[in-house]
């Protein structure tokens, strides 16, 4: 389905990033495009009004249009939205245009393109907008979504005038199956989202499956230090371009892309790849070696000359929430970042302990989901050794699962079992956070915000303390 032959889109849940991120798009090709959700104030609501993007708030039947595509989020259902209630119902009533759920939406979009597919379970954002960045600054001017807002690409979306279109691909709730990919970047797989996927094996099978339809004119750029992913190499028709750090590489196994000789000097990361000389990136952590690392070899399978594209990938500044500053209290700079996996967790704070050595680091998380809490929990308590100082939000919650049956006193507890030298402190909500960060933090400190809610918010309150404390000084 071609849905860019229609002129008006209707967006149900218009805030969701990825429904955002599409907005934006279709914005950017001259269509119509208004939508609606809660009245909540969001981190996408910005992007939207620099779109000039129509969003009314609450959701009322009296205004589904019935000359537009619909679009609507997974996370309104029947059950718990009026307006997706009423589609469901009178399905006569709008069969002039396409009603479509977001996956399908995005699945279509991508499929008319040769579309360069970024997925995997972490860094999905970072290397998919760094990818489109890059090949962007190389000339190839791709079309690109991306999962967050990045700076120097000005929002989430990218009109390009290009066959490529650079895609964040989301695993959950197999949102994959829409996708038919030219290229696939593969950065890893590590059991996630157990709210909808029952084991282990049922979240590699996707993973599985969307590999399984690469063409033969096609490519895979895949995770060579990672077991799940190589398992999928012999299946693969097309070429693929393999990358890894040196220190984490398979016996046996000849690797595209081999990064060795990683050193560290102020804010910036220096490493060798193959004979191509000393790369430097200013993302921190192996992890985002690794994504540049995937980004060069999705360079190298489209006929990029790696040495030309390296001061474009030492140029990138990063995505909105991944390890983003937002600021300084007090002279302690304030970090947020989205990580929400115990994987992700224990990656962001390693890095920040090796960028920052001498910083006393002082680390607020906030769960997401309660599933992911429960499924994940032992996982969980192994992921905070680096940090200094922990409190732990409770846990941000999903529409789309059962919530309780957990809490993040539970966590509190198990790691103070587990013999953590600094004990967890428990943070019921937001006020008690500032509360508690108000009386610890020392000009020493580092403080970094870590989850995939809204946990953000508790910087944006410290740094307006700052503001009005400056002027009441100043006054």
């Amino acid at each position: 389905m071609n849905i860019l032959r229609y002129q008006k889109f209707y967006l149900l849940g218009i805030k969701g990033v990825g429904m955002t991120m599409l907005a934006q798009f279709l914005r950017a090709q001259g269509k119509d495009v208004s939508g609606v959700d809660v009245a909540d104030v969001f981190m996408t609501d910005q992007v939207l009004r620099q779109a000039h993007i129509k969003v009314r708030f609450g959701f009322d039947v009296a205004y589904l249009p019935k000359d537009a595509v619909i679009i609507y989020s997974s996370a309104y259902t029947e059950k718990n939205n009026p307006e997706r209630a009423y589609l469901s119902a009178h399905p006569e009533q709008f069969k002039k245009f396409p009603v479509l759920n977001y996956a399908q939406a995005i699945g279509a979009l991508f499929s008319s393109y040769q579309g360069l597919a970024v997925c995997g379970s972490h860094g999905k954002t970072t290397t998919a907008a760094w990818l489109g960045f890059v090949l962007k600054r190389a000339g190839l001017d791709p079309n690109i979504l991306v999962g967050a807002r990045v700076p120097q690409l000005k929002g989430s979306a990218v009109l390009g005038n290009s066959p490529y279109f650079i895609a964040e691909a989301d695993e959950y709730q197999n949102k994959l199956q829409y996708f038919q990919p030219h290229g696939i970047i593969l950065n890893n797989i590590d059991f996630d989202h157990p709210d909808y996927f029952k084991n282990k094996q049922a979240y590699f099978q996707v993973f599985a499956d969307f590999v399984a339809k690469l063409k033969k004119s096609g490519f895979l750029v895949a995770n060579a230090s990672d077991a799940q992913v190589r398992s999928l190499l012999p299946a693969v028709k097309g070429k693929i371009f393999s990358y890894s750090l040196a220190e984490s590489a398979p016996k046996g196994i000849t690797v595209s892309l081999l990064a060795h000789s990683l050193r560290q000097e102020k804010n910036w990361q220096y490493f060798q790849v193959n004979d191509w000389g000393e790369f430097k990136i200013s993302l921190l952590g192996r992890h985002n070696v690794e994504n540049a690392l995937a980004v060069l070899a999705s360079g190298l399978a489209l006929n990029l000359d790696p040495r030309i594209l390296k001061k474009h990938l030492a140029a990138f500044k990063g995505a909105s929430r991944r390890a983003e500053l937002l600021g300084r209290y007090q002279g302690v700079p304030i970090f947020d970042d989205y990580g929400h996996h115990p994987t992700e967790v224990k990656a962001t704070l390693k890095a920040f302990k090796e960028t920052y050595p001498n910083k006393r680091l002082v680390v607020v998380f906030h769960p997401h989901t309660f599933t992911r809490t429960k499924a994940l929990f032992k996982n969980f308590i192994d992921s905070f050794s680096e940090a200094d100082v922990l409190g732990i939000l409770e846990i941000y919650g999903s529409a789309r699962e059962k919530q309780g049956g957990i809490s993040s006193r539970d966590l509190v507890s198990a790691l103070k079992k587990a013999g953590r030298k600094n004990p967890a402190v428990y943070l019921p909500d937001f006020n008690r956070a500032l509360e508690w960060l108000y009386k610890i933090l020392c000009p020493n400190d580092t403080l970094l915000l870590i989850g995939a809610g809204d946990i953000f918010r508790v910087g944006e309150k410290l740094l307006k303390k700052r503001i009005n404390s400056n002027s009441k000084t100043v006054g």
